[in-house]
């Protein structure tokens, strides 16, 4: 066999052999955090929520980039946060913390020096101090209100240098805190699509309220209504649809192009309470507009009938206003 083939072969073991590796230490440590919650992370979670300002991340290198994405998950999840640079913190960035706010530092050692100003300056104005590490004893968490200890474990990287189990350990770690407040805050979709007005995420949490038709853009006729009535108003809508309500103004059916068709002979003979089907599928204004579109799609229709709580009818939702919105 070609000395090249071989070394294809050997790399080809080798890189599967990391895989696993580095897999396995990570799961390892993983489960070692689930298995050991730090002491101090209810009450952190409790201390956050009682903070009227804001929650600034810290840490240097990898710990930064770890940092930023938990900064970002807290704000994007109800949490006002911002990552402050340790370094820039010392040359006026310092400013960005305010009285009422508290600090999350991140250091896997806990001896960052970077991280020293904004220890002595969370000390001096008694700013409430988190602190996540893996070293009980470190300076950092001596100093932590809050301590969030992490394993001790080694790291997944092959030389044992790059960090690579505490990245993940910490940035679970933020998840944790981030999924904790969410709950405490009854923070739920509609919420999160304030903070995601933008792309498929804001289109997923939009509302039918947010897409429907309503006022006098909508078809509705008396179930005593001629037939001929009711096609000149589903005309000039141009739903494909109108519905059908009573003398208080409930909805008690709907009428469709389909059941025209099915009833063309003799239809102008009829009334709309004659032709409509009386059993409509509808949805509510708060009701997912993704799950509008399984209704829709489920049931090969075009158009849908929005009701309130007490069942009258308050907006048409079609499919095009999905496709607009960016449902469909």
């Amino acid at each position: 066999m070609p000395a090249s083939r071989t070394l294809l072969i050997d790399g080809g073991t080798a890189r599967m052999d990391a895989f696993s590796t580095t897999l396995n230490t990570v799961i390892k440590a993983l489960t070692r955090l689930r298995n050991e919650e730090p002491a101090d992370f209810a009450p952190a979670v409790a201390r956050i929520i009682e903070c009227n300002g804001k929650v600034i991340v810290a840490g240097v290198g990898k710990s930064g980039h770890i940092g930023r994405k938990i900064s970002a998950t807290l704000a994007s999840t109800g949490t006002s946060s911002l990552f402050v640079h340790p370094t820039e913190a010392s040359h006026g960035d310092l400013g960005m913390i305010g009285a009422d706010d508290i600090c999350i530092l991140i250091s896997n050692s806990g001896e960052t020096a970077e991280l020293g100003d904004m220890i002595y300056y969370c000390k001096r104005f008694s700013i409430p101090l988190i602190g996540i590490s893996s070293h009980a004893g470190s300076t950092l968490m001596r100093s932590a209100d809050y301590q969030l200890l992490m394993p001790d474990a080694p790291e997944a990287c092959p030389i044992g240098m790059a960090p690579m189990t505490s990245t993940t350990l910490t940035l679970a770690m933020g998840d944790a805190l981030a999924a904790a407040l969410m709950i405490e805050r009854g923070f739920q979709d509609r919420d999160f699509g304030v903070f995601h007005p933008g792309g498929k995420l804001g289109a997923q949490v939009q509302y039918v309220s947010d897409l429907m038709h309503g006022g006098d853009a909508v078809p509705l006729v008396d179930r005593d209504m001629p037939m001929n009535e009711v096609v000149l108003v589903m005309t000039q809508k141009g739903f494909g649809i109108s519905g059908v309500v009573d003398g208080d103004g409930q909805l008690v059916g709907v009428i469709s192009d389909g059941d025209l068709r099915r009833k063309i002979d003799q239809l102008f003979e009829h009334r709309a309470g004659d032709i409509m089907n009386p059993a409509p599928l509808t949805v509510t204004g708060d009701t997912l507009a993704a799950t509008a579109l399984a209704v829709l799609n489920e049931n090969a229709i075009s158009s849908l009938m929005v009701v309130d709580d007490a069942g009258a009818p308050v907006g048409i939702l079609h499919m095009h206003d999905l496709l607009r919105g960016g449902v469909a």
